[in-house]
Protein backbone atom coordinates (compact mmCIF):
# COMPACT_ATOMS: atom_id res chain seq x y z
CA UNK A 1 0.00 0.00 0.00
CA UNK A 2 1.24 3.54 -0.85
CA UNK A 3 2.75 5.52 2.01
CA UNK A 4 1.73 8.94 2.97
CA UNK A 5 4.37 11.38 4.56
CA UNK A 6 3.41 12.85 7.86
CA UNK A 7 3.96 16.25 7.34
CA UNK A 8 1.86 18.07 10.26
CA UNK A 9 0.22 16.66 13.53
CA UNK A 10 -2.16 18.51 16.12
CA UNK A 11 -1.65 17.01 19.67
CA UNK A 12 -3.83 18.11 22.39
CA UNK A 13 -3.65 15.34 25.23
CA UNK A 14 -5.18 14.81 28.90
CA UNK A 15 -2.01 12.13 29.35
CA UNK A 16 1.25 12.84 28.82
CA UNK A 17 3.01 9.73 29.67
CA UNK A 18 4.76 7.77 27.16
CA UNK A 19 4.06 10.58 24.32
CA UNK A 20 8.06 11.75 24.61
CA UNK A 21 9.26 9.10 21.92
CA UNK A 22 6.48 10.24 20.00
CA UNK A 23 7.42 13.53 19.76
CA UNK A 24 11.33 12.53 19.45
CA UNK A 25 10.00 10.70 16.39
CA UNK A 26 8.51 13.71 14.51
CA UNK A 27 10.54 15.66 15.44
CA UNK A 28 13.39 13.81 13.48
CA UNK A 29 11.01 13.98 10.72
CA UNK A 30 11.10 17.56 10.11
CA UNK A 31 6.81 17.42 11.10
CA UNK A 32 4.97 20.80 12.06
CA UNK A 33 3.70 20.31 15.18
CA UNK A 34 0.33 22.27 16.81
CA UNK A 35 -0.65 22.21 20.02
CA UNK A 36 -1.78 24.29 22.88
CA UNK A 37 -2.17 24.88 26.35
CA UNK A 38 -0.23 22.27 28.72
CA UNK A 39 0.75 19.76 26.10
CA UNK A 40 2.32 22.85 24.23
CA UNK A 41 4.22 23.36 26.94
CA UNK A 42 5.48 19.58 27.73
CA UNK A 43 6.45 19.54 23.55
CA UNK A 44 8.46 22.68 23.82
CA UNK A 45 10.11 21.45 27.25
CA UNK A 46 11.49 18.51 24.93
CA UNK A 47 13.07 20.79 22.85
CA UNK A 48 10.40 20.41 19.97
CA UNK A 49 8.85 23.25 18.11
CA UNK A 50 5.30 24.31 18.06
CA UNK A 51 2.60 26.33 16.43
CA UNK A 52 0.53 27.28 18.90
CA UNK A 53 -3.25 26.76 17.85
CA UNK A 54 -4.22 29.88 18.85
CA UNK A 55 -1.33 31.56 16.69
CA UNK A 56 -3.17 29.38 13.77
CA UNK A 57 -6.43 30.42 14.34
CA UNK A 58 -5.86 34.24 15.38
CA UNK A 59 -8.40 33.41 18.65
CA UNK A 60 -6.97 32.56 22.39
CA UNK A 61 -7.99 29.72 24.78
CA UNK A 62 -11.45 30.77 25.78
CA UNK A 63 -14.06 30.05 28.92
CA UNK A 64 -11.84 28.81 30.69
CA UNK A 65 -10.26 26.68 27.69
CA UNK A 66 -13.81 25.18 27.02
CA UNK A 67 -12.93 26.25 23.47
CA UNK A 68 -9.58 25.77 22.22
CA UNK A 69 -9.79 23.85 18.91
CA UNK A 70 -13.12 24.41 17.94
CA UNK A 71 -12.12 26.82 14.92
CA UNK A 72 -12.59 25.73 10.73
CA UNK A 73 -8.73 26.76 10.19
CA UNK A 74 -8.64 23.44 12.75
CA UNK A 75 -11.10 21.55 11.60
CA UNK A 76 -10.84 22.50 8.30
CA UNK A 77 -7.59 21.28 8.28
CA UNK A 78 -8.12 18.02 9.15
CA UNK A 79 -11.38 17.33 7.24
CA UNK A 80 -10.69 18.67 3.34
CA UNK A 81 -10.68 15.70 1.05
CA UNK A 82 -7.20 16.30 -0.48
CA UNK A 83 -8.47 14.30 -3.67
CA UNK A 84 -11.23 16.63 -4.33
CA UNK A 85 -10.01 19.60 -5.77
CA UNK A 86 -12.99 21.94 -4.62
CA UNK A 87 -11.34 21.25 -0.83
CA UNK A 88 -8.17 22.19 -1.76
CA UNK A 89 -9.24 25.05 -3.35
CA UNK A 90 -10.93 26.27 -0.80
CA UNK A 91 -8.29 25.39 1.86
CA UNK A 92 -6.17 27.44 -0.30
CA UNK A 93 -8.38 30.51 -0.27
CA UNK A 94 -8.66 30.26 3.28
CA UNK A 95 -5.20 29.61 4.24
CA UNK A 96 -6.12 26.79 5.88
CA UNK A 97 -3.02 24.18 6.55
CA UNK A 98 -3.68 20.22 5.83
CA UNK A 99 -3.02 18.13 9.71
CA UNK A 100 -2.32 14.80 8.94
CA UNK A 101 -1.92 13.21 12.47
CA UNK A 102 -4.48 14.35 15.45
CA UNK A 103 -3.30 13.13 18.50
CA UNK A 104 -5.85 13.96 21.57
CA UNK A 105 -7.18 11.98 24.46
CA UNK A 106 -10.19 12.88 25.88
CA UNK A 107 -10.75 14.08 29.89
CA UNK A 108 -11.03 11.85 32.46
CA UNK A 109 -15.06 11.70 32.99
CA UNK A 110 -15.18 8.05 33.91
CA UNK A 111 -12.12 8.26 36.11
CA UNK A 112 -14.24 11.33 37.99
CA UNK A 113 -17.50 9.42 38.04
CA UNK A 114 -15.51 6.30 39.92
CA UNK A 115 -13.61 8.63 42.41
CA UNK A 116 -17.00 10.01 43.57
CA UNK A 117 -17.12 13.73 41.81
CA UNK A 118 -19.43 16.16 42.53
CA UNK A 119 -22.04 16.90 39.54
CA UNK A 120 -20.05 20.24 38.92
CA UNK A 121 -16.69 18.23 38.66
CA UNK A 122 -17.85 15.77 36.56
CA UNK A 123 -19.51 18.01 33.93
CA UNK A 124 -16.48 20.13 33.56
CA UNK A 125 -14.88 16.34 32.32
CA UNK A 126 -17.13 15.94 29.48
CA UNK A 127 -14.77 16.64 26.49
CA UNK A 128 -16.17 18.82 24.01
CA UNK A 129 -13.29 19.66 21.12
CA UNK A 130 -11.19 16.28 22.04
CA UNK A 131 -14.32 13.97 21.03
CA UNK A 132 -14.87 16.48 17.69
CA UNK A 133 -11.28 16.08 16.77
CA UNK A 134 -11.32 12.57 17.25
CA UNK A 135 -14.35 12.44 15.34
CA UNK A 136 -13.36 14.64 12.32
CA UNK A 137 -10.19 12.49 11.98
CA UNK A 138 -11.76 9.31 11.95
CA UNK A 139 -13.90 10.13 9.63
CA UNK A 140 -11.66 11.25 7.14
CA UNK A 141 -8.95 8.70 7.51
CA UNK A 142 -8.14 8.34 3.71
CA UNK A 143 -6.19 11.55 4.68
CA UNK A 144 -5.76 11.54 8.38
CA UNK A 145 -3.82 9.46 11.34
CA UNK A 146 -6.34 9.44 14.23
CA UNK A 147 -4.57 8.34 17.81
CA UNK A 148 -7.23 8.50 20.34
CA UNK A 149 -5.91 6.95 23.53
CA UNK A 150 -2.46 6.57 25.28
CA UNK A 151 -2.78 2.99 24.84
CA UNK A 152 -2.07 3.10 21.33
CA UNK A 153 1.12 5.64 21.59
CA UNK A 154 3.13 2.41 21.19
CA UNK A 155 1.37 0.56 18.52
CA UNK A 156 1.82 4.25 16.58
CA UNK A 157 5.80 4.69 16.97
CA UNK A 158 6.06 0.92 15.66
CA UNK A 159 3.91 1.88 12.81
CA UNK A 160 5.70 5.35 11.90
CA UNK A 161 9.16 3.70 12.47
CA UNK A 162 8.42 1.07 10.14
CA UNK A 163 6.97 3.31 7.28
CA UNK A 164 9.40 5.96 8.27
CA UNK A 165 7.14 8.90 9.46
CA UNK A 166 4.37 7.71 7.02
CA UNK A 167 1.21 5.49 7.46
CA UNK A 168 -0.69 3.44 4.73
CA UNK A 169 -4.23 3.47 4.49
CA UNK A 170 -4.63 0.13 5.94
CA UNK A 171 -3.15 1.77 9.19
CA UNK A 172 -5.26 5.07 8.91
CA UNK A 173 -8.87 2.72 8.71
CA UNK A 174 -7.66 0.57 11.77
CA UNK A 175 -6.77 4.15 14.12
CA UNK A 176 -9.97 5.26 12.95
CA UNK A 177 -12.08 2.10 14.12
CA UNK A 178 -9.60 2.17 17.45
CA UNK A 179 -10.90 5.87 17.55
CA UNK A 180 -14.78 5.17 17.31
CA UNK A 181 -14.70 2.68 20.11
CA UNK A 182 -12.87 5.16 22.23
CA UNK A 183 -15.78 8.17 21.88
CA UNK A 184 -18.66 5.24 21.32
CA UNK A 185 -17.32 4.48 25.01
CA UNK A 186 -16.92 7.70 26.54
CA UNK A 187 -20.38 8.93 25.25
CA UNK A 188 -21.95 5.87 26.66
CA UNK A 189 -20.51 6.33 29.79
CA UNK A 190 -21.48 10.10 29.52
CA UNK A 191 -25.55 9.20 28.87
CA UNK A 192 -25.85 6.32 31.65
CA UNK A 193 -24.06 8.98 34.24
CA UNK A 194 -26.78 11.33 33.37
CA UNK A 195 -29.42 8.35 32.84
CA UNK A 196 -29.42 7.10 36.37
CA UNK A 197 -31.60 9.23 37.20
CA UNK A 198 -33.38 10.07 34.19
CA UNK A 199 -34.11 6.64 33.69
CA UNK A 200 -34.77 7.05 29.74
CA UNK A 201 -35.89 3.81 28.63
CA UNK A 202 -32.11 2.54 26.04
CA UNK A 203 -29.60 0.02 26.88
CA UNK A 204 -26.10 1.16 26.37
CA UNK A 205 -23.44 -0.85 27.56
CA UNK A 206 -19.86 -0.38 26.99
CA UNK A 207 -16.48 -2.38 28.06
CA UNK A 208 -13.15 -1.88 26.63
CA UNK A 209 -11.36 -4.67 28.65
CA UNK A 210 -11.31 -8.21 27.52
CA UNK A 211 -9.72 -11.38 28.23
CA UNK A 212 -10.42 -14.12 25.04
CA UNK A 213 -10.97 -17.58 26.61
CA UNK A 214 -9.94 -20.72 25.82
CA UNK A 215 -13.53 -21.56 25.03
CA UNK A 216 -17.21 -20.77 25.35
CA UNK A 217 -19.58 -23.39 26.98
CA UNK A 218 -17.75 -26.42 24.56
CA UNK A 219 -15.12 -26.48 22.61
CA UNK A 220 -16.22 -25.44 19.49
CA UNK A 221 -17.68 -22.29 20.87
CA UNK A 222 -15.30 -19.02 20.69
CA UNK A 223 -15.98 -16.93 23.72
CA UNK A 224 -14.53 -14.22 25.90
CA UNK A 225 -15.11 -12.07 29.20
CA UNK A 226 -15.58 -7.86 28.49
CA UNK A 227 -14.95 -6.22 32.18
CA UNK A 228 -11.87 -5.70 34.43
CA UNK A 229 -11.65 -9.08 36.16
CA UNK A 230 -8.37 -8.00 38.23
CA UNK A 231 -10.44 -5.34 39.65
CA UNK A 232 -13.08 -8.19 41.51
CA UNK A 233 -9.79 -10.71 42.16
CA UNK A 234 -6.27 -11.34 42.44
CA UNK A 235 -5.59 -14.80 40.95
CA UNK A 236 -2.82 -16.73 43.26
CA UNK A 237 -2.79 -19.86 41.52
CA UNK A 238 -3.64 -22.25 38.58
CA UNK A 239 -5.01 -22.01 34.94
CA UNK A 240 -6.81 -19.88 33.23
CA UNK A 241 -10.49 -19.31 34.10
CA UNK A 242 -12.37 -21.16 31.57
CA UNK A 243 -15.84 -19.99 30.59
CA UNK A 244 -18.00 -22.02 32.45
CA UNK A 245 -15.65 -21.29 35.31
CA UNK A 246 -16.68 -17.68 35.37
CA UNK A 247 -20.04 -18.72 35.06
CA UNK A 248 -19.64 -20.77 38.22
CA UNK A 249 -17.72 -18.00 39.94
CA UNK A 250 -20.30 -15.37 39.40
CA UNK A 251 -23.10 -18.17 40.69
CA UNK A 252 -20.89 -18.64 43.60
CA UNK A 253 -20.32 -15.16 44.47
CA UNK A 254 -23.63 -14.18 44.57
CA UNK A 255 -24.70 -17.06 47.08
CA UNK A 256 -21.50 -16.29 49.15
CA UNK A 257 -23.60 -12.85 49.54
CA UNK A 258 -26.54 -14.35 51.18
CA UNK A 259 -24.09 -15.40 54.80
CA UNK A 260 -22.79 -11.81 55.62
CA UNK A 261 -21.74 -11.89 59.63
CA UNK A 262 -21.54 -15.98 59.18
CA UNK A 263 -18.48 -18.28 58.02
CA UNK A 264 -20.21 -19.98 55.25
CA UNK A 265 -19.28 -22.38 52.60
CA UNK A 266 -20.74 -23.13 49.15
CA UNK A 267 -19.66 -25.73 46.50
CA UNK A 268 -21.47 -25.45 43.37
CA UNK A 269 -21.92 -27.28 40.16
CA UNK A 270 -23.14 -25.80 37.33
CA UNK A 271 -24.07 -22.71 39.12
CA UNK A 272 -26.43 -24.62 41.28
CA UNK A 273 -24.94 -25.14 44.86
CA UNK A 274 -24.23 -28.93 45.98
CA UNK A 275 -23.35 -28.27 49.37
CA UNK A 276 -23.82 -24.89 51.80
CA UNK A 277 -23.26 -24.71 55.34
CA UNK A 278 -22.76 -22.46 58.34
CA UNK A 279 -19.93 -23.85 60.73
CA UNK A 280 -17.78 -22.41 63.51
CA UNK A 281 -14.79 -22.03 61.41
CA UNK A 282 -14.15 -22.43 57.75
CA UNK A 283 -13.08 -25.93 57.94
CA UNK A 284 -16.11 -26.67 59.79
CA UNK A 285 -18.03 -25.23 57.43
CA UNK A 286 -16.59 -27.10 54.44
CA UNK A 287 -16.66 -30.60 55.91
CA UNK A 288 -21.01 -29.92 56.58
CA UNK A 289 -21.18 -28.60 52.41
CA UNK A 290 -18.75 -31.41 51.27
CA UNK A 291 -21.11 -34.20 53.21
CA UNK A 292 -24.73 -33.22 51.76
CA UNK A 293 -22.85 -34.41 48.52
CA UNK A 294 -19.50 -35.86 48.43
CA UNK A 295 -19.76 -37.07 44.57
CA UNK A 296 -20.48 -33.88 42.87
CA UNK A 297 -18.16 -32.17 44.90
CA UNK A 298 -15.39 -33.91 42.68
CA UNK A 299 -14.52 -30.38 39.84
CA UNK A 300 -16.60 -27.95 41.78
CA UNK A 301 -16.05 -24.83 42.28
CA UNK A 302 -15.61 -23.98 46.36
CA UNK A 303 -16.29 -20.60 48.15
CA UNK A 304 -15.52 -19.43 51.91
CA UNK A 305 -16.94 -15.19 53.08
CA UNK A 306 -13.98 -16.08 55.19
CA UNK A 307 -10.04 -16.28 55.15
CA UNK A 308 -9.05 -19.59 54.70
CA UNK A 309 -6.84 -21.78 57.36
CA UNK A 310 -4.80 -24.24 57.27
CA UNK A 311 -7.13 -26.34 58.72
CA UNK A 312 -9.43 -25.98 56.37
CA UNK A 313 -6.77 -26.16 53.40
CA UNK A 314 -5.89 -29.64 54.88
CA UNK A 315 -9.44 -30.38 55.08
CA UNK A 316 -10.34 -29.63 51.23
CA UNK A 317 -7.13 -30.25 49.71
CA UNK A 318 -7.45 -34.19 49.34
CA UNK A 319 -10.49 -32.92 46.64
CA UNK A 320 -9.92 -32.38 43.13
CA UNK A 321 -11.87 -28.92 42.83
CA UNK A 322 -11.36 -26.51 39.83
CA UNK A 323 -11.61 -23.06 41.50
CA UNK A 324 -12.08 -22.07 45.46
CA UNK A 325 -12.68 -18.57 46.09
CA UNK A 326 -12.02 -16.56 49.39
CA UNK A 327 -11.17 -12.97 50.58
CA UNK A 328 -8.04 -13.99 51.84
CA UNK A 329 -5.39 -17.22 52.79
CA UNK A 330 -3.15 -17.18 55.31
CA UNK A 331 0.29 -18.24 54.15
CA UNK A 332 0.59 -22.15 55.10
CA UNK A 333 -2.87 -22.58 53.80
CA UNK A 334 -1.97 -21.25 50.08
CA UNK A 335 0.72 -23.14 50.08
CA UNK A 336 -0.68 -25.88 50.67
CA UNK A 337 -2.95 -25.85 48.36
CA UNK A 338 -1.20 -24.55 45.24
CA UNK A 339 0.30 -27.83 45.65
CA UNK A 340 -2.18 -28.45 42.79
CA UNK A 341 -0.75 -26.17 39.76
CA UNK A 342 -4.13 -26.12 38.09
CA UNK A 343 -6.09 -25.11 41.38
CA UNK A 344 -7.29 -22.28 40.44
CA UNK A 345 -7.40 -19.90 43.59
CA UNK A 346 -9.04 -16.76 43.35
CA UNK A 347 -8.42 -14.00 46.55
CA UNK A 348 -11.96 -11.50 46.27
CA UNK A 349 -10.91 -8.03 46.90
CA UNK A 350 -14.51 -6.70 46.80
CA UNK A 351 -18.23 -7.23 46.62
CA UNK A 352 -20.00 -7.12 43.42
CA UNK A 353 -21.73 -4.00 42.85
CA UNK A 354 -23.91 -4.49 39.90
CA UNK A 355 -27.63 -3.67 40.12
CA UNK A 356 -28.92 -5.09 36.98
CA UNK A 357 -28.69 -8.36 34.97
CA UNK A 358 -28.58 -8.27 30.91
CA UNK A 359 -29.17 -11.30 28.46
CA UNK A 360 -29.83 -11.89 24.47
CA UNK A 361 -32.72 -13.22 24.26
CA UNK A 362 -34.19 -13.94 20.42
CA UNK A 363 -33.38 -10.89 18.34
CA UNK A 364 -32.86 -8.14 21.37
CA UNK A 365 -31.72 -8.05 25.39
CA UNK A 366 -33.45 -8.42 28.34
CA UNK A 367 -32.46 -6.66 31.20
CA UNK A 368 -34.04 -6.51 34.82
CA UNK A 369 -33.02 -5.70 38.69
CA UNK A 370 -31.14 -8.02 39.92
CA UNK A 371 -32.71 -10.39 42.72
CA UNK A 372 -31.40 -8.44 45.84
CA UNK A 373 -34.81 -9.62 47.82
CA UNK A 374 -33.51 -11.71 50.65
CA UNK A 375 -36.57 -12.38 53.14
CA UNK A 376 -36.00 -12.78 57.23
CA UNK A 377 -37.52 -13.91 59.67
CA UNK A 378 -39.88 -11.03 59.98
CA UNK A 379 -41.20 -11.12 56.62
CA UNK A 380 -42.76 -14.44 57.43
CA UNK A 381 -46.21 -14.92 57.27
CA UNK A 382 -47.55 -17.99 59.85
CA UNK A 383 -50.71 -19.20 57.75
CA UNK A 384 -50.52 -22.79 59.76
CA UNK A 385 -51.75 -23.14 63.37
CA UNK A 386 -49.10 -24.42 65.01
CA UNK A 387 -45.62 -22.03 64.60
CA UNK A 388 -42.17 -22.85 63.56
CA UNK A 389 -39.96 -22.57 66.28
CA UNK A 390 -37.24 -20.09 67.10
CA UNK A 391 -34.70 -23.23 65.46
CA UNK A 392 -37.28 -24.04 62.51
CA UNK A 393 -37.29 -20.47 61.52
CA UNK A 394 -33.58 -19.80 61.43
CA UNK A 395 -33.58 -23.34 59.19
CA UNK A 396 -35.91 -21.48 57.53
CA UNK A 397 -34.12 -18.25 56.58
CA UNK A 398 -31.27 -20.19 55.90
CA UNK A 399 -33.01 -22.85 53.22
CA UNK A 400 -34.49 -19.64 51.58
CA UNK A 401 -30.95 -18.02 50.83
CA UNK A 402 -30.25 -21.66 48.55
CA UNK A 403 -33.21 -21.63 47.26
CA UNK A 404 -32.80 -18.34 46.03
CA UNK A 405 -30.03 -19.27 43.87
CA UNK A 406 -31.21 -22.67 42.82
CA UNK A 407 -32.18 -23.08 39.14
CA UNK A 408 -36.38 -23.58 39.24
CA UNK A 409 -38.27 -25.91 39.83
CA UNK A 410 -36.33 -25.87 43.19
CA UNK A 411 -36.97 -27.59 46.80
CA UNK A 412 -34.45 -27.15 49.15
CA UNK A 413 -34.09 -29.59 52.25
CA UNK A 414 -32.39 -28.18 55.24
CA UNK A 415 -32.08 -27.74 58.68
CA UNK A 416 -30.50 -24.29 60.01
CA UNK A 417 -26.86 -24.31 59.50
CA UNK A 418 -26.60 -27.07 56.80
CA UNK A 419 -27.74 -27.85 53.31
CA UNK A 420 -29.13 -31.85 53.14
CA UNK A 421 -30.02 -31.45 49.50
CA UNK A 422 -31.91 -29.94 46.57
CA UNK A 423 -34.24 -31.14 43.82
CA UNK A 424 -32.81 -28.86 40.88
CA UNK A 425 -34.01 -27.20 37.66
CA UNK A 426 -37.34 -29.66 37.45
CA UNK A 427 -40.63 -29.37 35.31
CA UNK A 428 -42.29 -30.25 38.24
CA UNK A 429 -42.50 -28.90 41.52
CA UNK A 430 -43.10 -33.00 42.81
CA UNK A 431 -40.02 -34.35 41.06
CA UNK A 432 -38.25 -31.29 42.62
CA UNK A 433 -39.13 -32.75 45.62
CA UNK A 434 -38.85 -36.09 45.04
CA UNK A 435 -35.07 -35.55 44.04
CA UNK A 436 -34.25 -33.53 47.22
CA UNK A 437 -35.69 -36.64 49.07
CA UNK A 438 -33.70 -39.27 47.26
CA UNK A 439 -30.46 -37.46 47.44
CA UNK A 440 -30.40 -36.40 51.10
CA UNK A 441 -30.91 -40.05 52.11
CA UNK A 442 -28.48 -40.97 50.03
CA UNK A 443 -26.18 -39.20 51.64
CA UNK A 444 -27.20 -40.43 54.73
CA UNK A 445 -29.20 -37.16 56.25
CA UNK A 446 -32.19 -37.94 59.12
CA UNK A 447 -34.89 -35.48 57.17
CA UNK A 448 -36.94 -35.47 60.66
CA UNK A 449 -37.31 -32.26 61.67
CA UNK A 450 -35.76 -30.60 58.55
CA UNK A 451 -37.08 -27.98 56.84
CA UNK A 452 -38.31 -27.45 53.35
CA UNK A 453 -38.13 -24.50 51.58
CA UNK A 454 -39.69 -23.73 47.84
CA UNK A 455 -38.81 -21.14 45.03
CA UNK A 456 -42.49 -20.96 44.28
CA UNK A 457 -45.90 -21.75 45.16
CA UNK A 458 -47.43 -25.24 45.78
CA UNK A 459 -50.11 -25.30 43.15
CA UNK A 460 -51.73 -28.44 44.98
CA UNK A 461 -50.94 -30.00 48.60
CA UNK A 462 -48.88 -33.02 46.89
CA UNK A 463 -45.52 -31.72 47.82
CA UNK A 464 -46.93 -31.12 51.67
CA UNK A 465 -48.03 -34.44 51.64
CA UNK A 466 -45.02 -35.93 50.56
CA UNK A 467 -42.77 -33.75 53.06
CA UNK A 468 -44.81 -34.72 56.02
CA UNK A 469 -44.55 -38.23 55.65
CA UNK A 470 -40.71 -38.12 54.98
CA UNK A 471 -40.27 -35.82 58.94
CA UNK A 472 -40.28 -32.69 57.56
CA UNK A 473 -41.73 -30.25 60.13
CA UNK A 474 -41.62 -26.79 58.91
CA UNK A 475 -42.04 -25.02 55.49
CA UNK A 476 -41.57 -21.61 53.65
CA UNK A 477 -43.30 -20.89 50.50
CA UNK A 478 -44.08 -17.27 48.50
CA UNK A 479 -48.05 -18.22 48.46
CA UNK A 480 -50.39 -17.45 45.92
CA UNK A 481 -52.15 -20.48 44.90
CA UNK A 482 -55.87 -20.96 44.59
CA UNK A 483 -54.90 -24.18 46.21
CA UNK A 484 -53.16 -22.38 49.33
CA UNK A 485 -55.81 -23.60 51.51
CA UNK A 486 -55.28 -27.31 50.83
CA UNK A 487 -51.47 -26.88 51.53
CA UNK A 488 -52.17 -25.36 54.55
CA UNK A 489 -55.16 -27.89 55.88
CA UNK A 490 -52.78 -30.49 55.78
CA UNK A 491 -49.77 -29.33 57.84
CA UNK A 492 -52.29 -28.18 60.56
CA UNK A 493 -53.66 -31.92 60.42
CA UNK A 494 -50.49 -33.45 60.57
CA UNK A 495 -48.99 -31.15 63.26
CA UNK A 496 -46.67 -28.76 60.49
CA UNK A 497 -45.98 -25.14 60.45
CA UNK A 498 -45.91 -23.36 57.30
CA UNK A 499 -45.06 -19.89 56.40
CA UNK A 500 -45.56 -17.78 53.24
CA UNK A 501 -43.39 -15.14 52.33
CA UNK A 502 -45.04 -13.49 49.33
CA UNK A 503 -42.06 -13.21 47.17
CA UNK A 504 -41.01 -15.37 44.44
CA UNK A 505 -37.61 -16.36 43.58
CA UNK A 506 -37.64 -18.34 39.82
CA UNK A 507 -34.28 -18.33 38.95
CA UNK A 508 -34.25 -19.44 34.97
Amino acid sequence: MAIKKIQSALISVFYKNNLESIISLLQKQGVTIYSTGGTQRFIESRGASVVPVEELTGYPSIFGGRVKTLHPKVFGGILHRRDLQGDVSQAEEYQIPAIDLVIVDLYPFEETVAAGGTEEEVIEKIDIGGISLIRAAAKNYKDVLIVASKEQYRELQERLEQNEGGSTLEDRRYFAAQAFKVSSHYDTKIFNYFNDKEEIPALKVSENQYKVLRYGENPHQQAAFYGDLEALFSQLNGKELSFNNLVDVDAAVNLIEEFEGETAFAILKHTNACGVAIGESVADAYNKAFQADTISAFGGVLITNHTVDLAAAEAMHGLFFEVLIAPGFENDALELLKGKKNRILLEQKMKLEGKKLIKTLLNGYVEQDKDSRTESEKDFKVVTKKSPSEKEKKALVFALKVCKHTKSNTIVLSNDNQLFASGVGQTSRVDALKQAIEKAKSFGFDLNGSVMASDAFFPFPDCVEIAGKEGITAVVQPGGSIKDKDSVDYCDAHGMSMVMTGVRHFKH
